[in-house]
């Protein structure tokens, strides 16, 4: 919540800008560190404004105001279009066509090749599928393994997992904290219960009981088509797909809707 945040504000500001910075509502207390930091490190007076608040209210109200001139927006695909959409609608007394940057979902895969180094891919995956429980754009959701090492990684990817400690993020023990908000601990628990019944669920870690904690969970040949591979999840979920070969692998990572990022383990210069 600080990282992209901070790079397009800055950028903004350095470049000549006035900024408001409008965080999403589960991060306003980051938000307001960074205005703190932008003073502290002598940026002028009343050319960085803070404003937290609701994205439906205060959001919408900027993104439809006619002295905005930039929107720098990094979150969903549903409300990514819907400001572009909005953003489009000239104002009475605007004078300029507003400008949009968007960077909305991801469904990022990582490809393991039949010669990876599987120290490095196990740990890689994990970082990436986990880390920060999940909840980045440019995490890894989907792991796509060739059939011939498909065994060997999971049993891997599974043992490692199983070491990884859940709990409150004071605890230096702690890979993973807990999710953002009740909200998106509803999601990610009712879109692991779907997943279970189509019964590839390799992995469920444990979590402490109170808050919003949610273990890491592995689900294993998964069908590339299945909901589980296709739609964003934003939390500790990881589909693991099985395929033939390298040009198989490479048509699974494109067949989503998102185009983000993504990665490969192999050490052939092929």
């Amino acid at each position: 919540p600080l990282a992209i945040l901070t790079g397009m504000t800055v950028a903004s500001l350095v470049t000549g800008n006035t900024v408001i910075i409008k965080p999403a509502e589960q991060s306003s207390i980051t938000g307001f560190e960074l205005m703190r930091l932008l003073k502290e490190s002598g940026f002028p007076a009343d050319v960085a404004h803070f404003v937290p608040g609701y994205g439906e209210e205060v959001g919408d109200y900027m993104v439809r105001h006619k002295d905005i001139s930039l929107i720098a927006f990094t979150g969903s695909k549903s409300v990514g279009l819907n400001i572009l959409k909005t953003a489009m609608d000239i104002q009475p007394g605007q004078t300029h066509i507003k400008k949009v940057i968007a960077e909305l979902g991801g469904k990022n895969a990582i490809i393991i090749d039949s010669d990876a180094d599987l120290d490095e891919a196990v740990t890689g995956v994990i970082y990436s599928a986990f880390g920060f429980q999940g909840q980045k754009c440019s995490a890894c959701s989907r792991v796509i393994v060739l059939e011939n090492i498909y065994d060997r990684f999971v049993e891997r990817l599974v043992e490692a997992t199983r070491s990884l400690h859940v709990g409150p993020s004071e605890d230096p023990r702690s890979f993973m904290g807990p999710v953002v908000d009740e909200e998106a601990y509803q999601r990610i628990r009712n879109t692991i219960a779907q997943g279970k019944e189509s019964r590839s669920l390799t992995f469920e870690g444990v979590a402490p009981g109170g808050g919003y904690f949610i273990a890491p969970t592995i689900f294993g040949n998964v069908d590339p088509t299945s909901d589980l591979a296709q739609k964003e999840i934003f939390g500790p979920v990881l589909t693991v797909i099985r395929v033939r070969d390298m040009d198989e692998a490479l048509k699974v990572a494109n067949n989503t809707e998102y185009a983000l990022t993504g990665g490969i383990y192999s050490r052939s210069p092929g």
